[in-house]
């Protein structure tokens, strides 16, 4: 995208903020049980580590200490950094929404009735 495209985008949608996962009782829930929940469980009826590998990727999703890329506006000279996220497929809320967001568009675009192909 372009700079001038950028900023249009930009200003229509509003600025950018961080969305700040370590702040919600979701995930101050599983960070704070966790380790206790996994440690409790019987070896028969241990999670499959698939699950607890999307837990734990969830904890470090859209959080700065765990990576981040930084963005720079030439224009305006301004940096933002932007958290790495999990690309969860089932836990994450923030990851799965963008996701089924994507799939949702890409139904739309795809659609019989949206390149005019399909009777009405």
């Amino acid at each position: 995208m372009h700079h001038a495209a950028a900023l249009r985008a930009t200003s229509r949608v509003g600025a950018y903020r961080r969305r700040e996962p370590e702040h919600t009782a979701l995930y101050a829930v599983l960070q704070r049980e966790l380790e206790t929940f996994l440690a409790r469980a019987a070896p028969e009826e241990r999670l499959p580590a698939f699950i607890e590998r999307e837990l734990r990727a969830f904890l470090r999703c859209g959080i700065l200490s765990f990576g981040f890329a930084r963005a720079h506006c030439d224009g305006c000279a301004h940096d933002r950094l932007v958290a790495f996220s999990c690309k969860g497929r089932g836990f994450c809320p923030s990851c799965g929404g963008k996701r089924m967001t994507g799939f949702a568009e890409h139904l739309i675009v795809q659609s019989p009735a949206s390149n005019g192909s399909a009777p009405l």
